[in-house]
C-alpha cells in the first residue's frame, strides 16, 4: 500500500509537473494526490509550490556551489523546495529530515539522500543575508528580451524584484471604500481599492457574506474606471468571467451584459452576482459570433498571455512559451473589430489585457488605429491615474514595480477609445 500523501510529496510532485510538464498550478492542484489531503494541508502545498516558484532563483543561487551537477529535477525540486523552507524561518531539523525521507520514498530519487541531506546541512549553516542578497529569480528568456527592449534592463530588473514580494489581497467594494478599509484593517488606494494588511480566510471577513465587496487587483479594478459614468447606460463586458468588472459595472449603475464563453466560468461569475446581489444579463457565447444591439460602451478584457500576472501566478513562466502569442494577438484584433461593430456612434470602447507585451497592448491600439479612421483614443481619467502611467499612444500602461511603497500591482494595459462615427477604413 502506497504511503498516505502530504502536503509536501503533493507539491514536490506539483513542482515537477509545472517546471517539468509545463502543467498549471490550477490543473496540478485538482489532481486525486491533493483531494487526500485536508483543506488546510492544501493550503500549505499550494503555499510551498508557489513560494518555491517565487524565490526559485534565489534558491538555485544557494544550492549551485555544494553541487558538482545539476541532479535530476525531482532531487533539484526537492532541494530548492527545503532550500526555500529553510531561508523562510523553517526548523532545520524538521526540514531536512523531511527532505530526506521524501527522497528515500522514490526509487528513482532514493540513492541521492546522501545528497540531499549533505547539501541541506550546508545551506543550514549560511547566513540569513546569503538569502536576501542572492538573485531574484528571472523571467523567461523568451520574455526577457522583450521586456528589455521595451523599457530597459533595469526596468526588468525592478519587475523581477517585484515579482518576489508576495502580492497583497486587494477588493473593490460597493461603496465607502475609506469605511471597509477601517473595518478590515486595509487602506484605500489612490485609485480607489482597498488593499488588506494580511492575508487570512476572506470568507470569514465582515462583509463577504452580505457581498459588500469582492476580490480584485487594484489593476484589474482600473479599466471599469476609465469608462467614467455608466449610471443607466448599456455596456457589454466580453470575456466577463470570473465578473470582478461585471460586477463594478452593475453597482455603479449600469445595464450589464456579461459575455463569456465559457460555461464553467460564467456559472462562478453568476454565484459572484447572486452573493454580491448584483445584476447583469449573463451570456454564453463566442464573442465572434454573438450579436446584439448596439451599446453605450463596451468593456474587452481580451484573452492574453496572463504575463502581468506572474506575481500572483509565478508558475505562468514554466507554462507559457512565445508560441501561441501570434495566435492571441490575431484574436485580440478579431475581437477588437467585432466589439466595435457592436457599439453606438459615439460609445466608448475599453481595450485592456493582463499582458505586459506591447503587442498585446500599445500594439494592438496602433493597430486599430491605422485600420479604422471612425475610432479616437481618449485621454484617460480615473482616480489616482498617474501621469507616468501613460504611454505614447495615450493607453495606460501599469508594471508590478509600479506602487513599491504599496505593495504593487498586476501588470496590465488599458486604452479608452471613442467611436467617432460610422467605422471606416482608414
Amino acid at each position: 500500500m502506497p504511503a498516505p500523501t502530504s502536503p509536501r510529496l503533493a507539491a514536490l510532485d506539483g513542482l515537477s509537473q509545472i517546471i517539468g510538464e509545463g502543467r498549471m498550478l490550477s490543473d496540478v492542484i485538482t489532481d486525486a494526490a491533493w483531494h487526500d489531503l485536508s483543506p488546510a494541508e492544501r493550503a500549505t502545498a499550494q503555499r510551498l509550490v508557489t513560494e518555491t516558484l517565487r524565490f526559485l532563483g534565489r534558491a538555485d543561487h544557494l544550492l549551485t556551489p555544494h553541487l558538482n551537477r545539476q541532479p535530476p529535477l525531482r532531487v533539484m525540486n526537492l532541494l530548492r523546495m527545503a532550500t526555500v523552507e529553510l531561508m523562510s524561518g523553517g526548523a532545520a531539523h524538521g526540514v531536512v529530515n523531511e527532505a530526506v525521507n521524501l527522497a528515500a520514498r522514490n526509487r528513482k530519487t532514493a540513492p541521492m539522500k546522501g545528497l540531499v541531506n549533505a547539501v541541506l546541512r550546508k545551506v543550514t549553516a549560511m547566513d540569513a543575508t546569503a538569502w536576501d542578497t542572492a538573485p531574484e529569480t528571472m523571467l523567461p528568456k523568451w520574455l526577457r528580451p522583450k521586456l528589455a527592449k521595451a523599457w530597459s534592463k533595469p526596468v526588468v530588473a525592478q519587475i523581477e524584484r517585484a515579482h518576489a514580494v508576495p502580492p497583497p489581497v486587494d477588493l473593490s467594494v460597493k461603496s465607502d471604500a475609506a469605511d471597509w478599509a477601517e473595518r478590515l484593517g486595509g487602506t484605500v488606494l489612490p485609485t480607489g481599492s482597498v488593499r488588506l494588511a494580511s492575508r487570512g480566510q476572506l470568507s470569514a471577513l465582515p462583509g463577504f457574506e452580505t457581498g459588500d465587496w469582492w476580490v480584485q487587483d487594484a489593476a484589474a479594478a482600473l479599466p471599469v474606471q476609465l469608462l467614467g459614468d455608466v449610471t443607466g447606460k448599456r455596456v457589454l463586458d466580453i470575456c466577463a468571467a470570473p465578473g470582478g468588472k461585471t460586477m463594478q459595472l452593475a453597482a455603479k449603475g449600469a445595464e450589464v451584459t456579461a459575455l463569456d464563453i465559457s460555461e464553467a466560468r460564467m456559472t462562478r461569475l453568476t454565484e459572484n452576482l447572486t452573493r454580491t446581489k448584483l445584476t447583469a444579463k449573463t451570456v454564453v457565447a463566442d464573442a465572434l459570433k454573438h450579436q446584439d444591439a448596439p451599446f453605450d460602451a463596451i468593456l474587452l478584457d481580451a484573452p492574453c498571455s496572463a504575463t502581468g500576472t506572474i506575481r500572483r501566478h509565478p508558475d505562468l513562466p514554466y507554462v507559457k512559451t512565445q508560441t501561441g502569442i501570434d495566435d492571441l494577438v490575431k484574436l485580440q484584433r478579431a475581437l477588437l473589430l467585432r466589439a466595435l461593430e457592436q457599439l453606438k456612434p459615439g460609445g466608448t470602447l475599453v481595450y485592456c489585457t493582463c499582458s505586459l507585451l506591447r503587442e498585446e497592448g500599445e500594439d494592438q491600439v496602433k493597430w486599430l488605429l491605422s485600420q479604422n479612421s471612425g475610432i479616437a483614443v481618449q485621454d484617460p481619467e480615473a482616480p489616482g491615474l498617474d501621469p507616468k502611467w501613460i504611454s505614447a499612444e495615450g493607453g495606460v500602461r501599469l508594471r508590478p514595480d509600479y506602487w513599491p511603497d504599496l505593495g504593487g500591482m498586476d501588470g496590465f494595459y488599458m486604452a479608452v477609445l471613442q467611436h467617432t462615427g460610422k467605422p471606416s477604413p482608414a
